[in-house]
């Protein structure tokens, strides 16, 4: 990427970065802080994390190197990094447990059930950049959210907006974990904030709680046995062994945060944009898979859902039905796509009929 581009480079003051947590904070985000460029720990634990395939197939994580850790490298120029967090919890905790716990509904991670989370973060971001460049004029920046090789989470942590929790998200004390985050990278030689505290203690209930065993040791996330990793991330099948543990699970996973005891101090969103949309947060698992590609494109239009394709779509719902309590219901959705031109839908709608099967006799798998 190109340098920032700073033609008249403006003092930065303590009173400066006052300003700007307070013009964030107008912009609807819930904490804005500033964190200097030193990531040594983070490189360590993320090129551990890459030697050990933990990755998967997501080589974007390890295609700019170091650049990740080092935000002077992927931006020269980058002096400070301001990191900002907002609130998407849709629904209360109640209601996120009871779609999960009714086998015949499609359960869908809840940052995902609203609006495009990338876009909404990057227009207020951009509202906070205009904002300083009329009080400064202008100075170098870039604006991130989750957009490019950027170590968004450890530079949350240095900036005090959480700290990083045994399941690697970010956890406030006083607002859990259901948050966005977004970044500026600037040249402005702002006083940085100081972290705060891990108190995580000894719980280990997010370890213990998750489906698949991809939590393999407080700070160790597996990918390659995540569920938000194996329902969107990745591409091919999705291994056999893993498919029962996924439940009803058909985009993302949030068993690690409901289990999380801060998080009965988060808070609602209080906009509109990450309400949930065209009834996603109870669809039952046959509606959706009856979706053909069109209704799924105009369905999932300006929302995160849309990143995987209607191909993916229909393979992590083959799964989910091939999980749900036997029904004529299940096995008939599964038959009409029994022929599809996919050999990936294909492959998972035989499971799911074999399964349903099984499941029919008795014989649980």
């Amino acid at each position: 990427m190109d340098p920032i581009p700073s033609p008249n480079p403006h003092p930065a003051t303590p009173d400066l970065a006052t300003r700007i947590k307070a013009w964030g904070e107008a912009l609807g985000f819930q904490q804005v802080g500033i964190a200097d460029t030193a990531l040594g720990q983070a490189e360590a634990r993320l090129m551990a994390w890459l030697g050990n395939d933990r990755h998967g197939t997501m080589d974007y994580m390890a295609r700019h190197g170091r650049r990740r850790s080092r935000p002077a490298e992927l931006i020269p120029g980058t002096l400070r990094v301001i990191s900002v967090r907002m609130d998407y919890l849709p629904e209360p905790h109640d209601a996120i447990h009871a779609a999960l716990d009714d086998p015949g509904k499609a359960f869908i991670s809840r940052y995902a059930l609203g609006r495009d989370y990338h876009k909404v973060l990057r227009r207020r971001l951009q509202k906070l950049v205009d904002r300083i460049l009329a009080e400064c004029g202008p100075f170098g920046h870039r604006v991130f959210v989750d957009s490019a090789p950027v170590l968004e989470k450890p530079l949350a942590e240095k900036a005090g907006l959480g700290w990083i929790g045994k399941h690697t998200n970010l956890i406030h004390p006083r607002a859990g974990s259901w948050f966005f985050l977004g970044e500026i990278y600037t040249d402005l030689a702002l006083p940085v904030d100081a972290p705060i505290a891990n108190h995580c203690g000894r719980c280990e209930a997010c370890i213990e709680v998750c489906p698949t065993g991809a939590i393999l040791a407080p700070y160790e996330l597996d990918a390659r046995l995540c569920i938000s990793y194996l329902t969107i991330e990745l591409t091919g099948t999705i291994p056999v062994e893993l498919r029962p543990s996924i439940g009803n699970r058909v985009y993302g996973c949030d068993d690690c945060q409901l289990v999380c005891p801060w998080n009965r101090f988060a808070r609602l969103a209080t906009g509109p944009e990450f309400r949930p949309r065209h009834g996603l947060d109870g669809a039952s698992l046959i509606e959706l898979f009856a979706w053909d590609e069109t209704t799924f494109l105009e369905r999932t239009q300006g929302a995160p859902i849309r990143r995987i394709g209607h191909l993916r779509w229909l393979r992590n719902l083959a799964i989910a039905l091939g999980n749900a309590p036997p029904s004529p219901a299940a096995v008939r959705a599964l038959r009409e796509r029994s022929d599809h031109p996919s050999g990936l839908v294909r492959e998972h709608v035989q499971w799911a009929l074999q399964r349903q099967g099984l499941r029919a006799a008795g014989n649980e798998v």
